[in-house]
């Protein structure tokens, strides 16, 4: 066969076309190359025609929704507004502030920190303090106390200075501090009385039994004395003359 090559039986491996000597390949072919005129002046002319079939059929389009993004200028606010806002949004110990009912209670013993100086007096100090927590009552309301562990309390006097006072107690929180109470509500307790406030009722009324029973010797004794001496004043004016004056 001329085709291909006897490798064995009935198999045949066919053979690549060879080039006869003295020929040469032919040369690949130059890739065809189209020059166009500048198409500027014809697409200026297009876009012209563009335009005024678009402005034709403008008023029968509806507005469709581009894809660019708009950003709303926020409104200037005036100062006043700002803090108006402010006072809205703010919370006091974790608990938002109701501006439309302008009510709020702190709870018993919450502590808070102000800012003063120790040329502040007792109603200075109360307005920073009714500030801080939006109490829109009147400072005339309110009293600063002094509490003691012991249980005693006095009240501050308008002239009194709540820092100076505070510093001449110490520096420990647990002997002495400042509550803020109602004027009508709280009530100065003496040293005397802070001595029997952290007993219990059993061991006060043991302590009233003996002031008692205390208190019934006194009154015998007032009694015997009383009566000695009307005795004795007795007798004097019997020993004294009917006749006898006193000069």
């Amino acid at each position: 066969m001329d085709d291909g090559v006897q490798i064995g039986e009935n198999k045949f491996i066919s053979k690549a076309p060879q080039s006869t000597e003295g020929q040469q390949p032919a040369p690949p072919s130059p890739p065809a190359v189209e020059v166009t005129p500048p198409s500027d002046l014809h697409s200026e002319e297009d876009n012209e025609e563009q335009v005024e079939e678009d402005s034709d059929y403008s008023s029968q389009l509806l507005r469709t929704k581009s894809d660019a993004g708009v950003l709303r200028r926020g409104q200037r606010r005036s100062p006043s507004d700002q803090r108006k806002i402010r006072r809205h949004r703010f919370s006091i110990n974790g608990h938002f502030y109701n501006h439309k009912t302008a009510v709020f209670t702190p709870a018993y013993g919450s502590v808070t920190n102000v800012r003063i100086n120790s040329c502040m007096t007792t109603p200075q100090v109360l307005r920073v303090l009714l500030n801080k927590f939006k109490i829109e009552n009147s400072p005339d309301d309110f009293a600063l106390y002094v509490v003691h562990a012991s249980g005693e309390r006095m009240k501050l006097k308008r002239s009194d200075y709540p820092l100076l006072l505070r510093v001449m107690q110490g520096p420990c929180e647990l002997v002495c501090k400042v509550f803020l109470m109602e004027a009508d509500l709280g009530e100065e307790v003496t040293y005397d009385v802070a001595q029997y406030i952290k007993f219990e009722m059993p061991v006060l009324q043991s302590f009233i039994t003996k002031l008692k029973e205390e208190e019934d010797r006194e009154v015998q004794k007032l009694r015997r004395r009383y009566n000695y001496l009307r005795c004795i004043i007795e007798k004097q004016l019997n020993c004294i003359p009917e006749g006898a004056t006193c000069m």
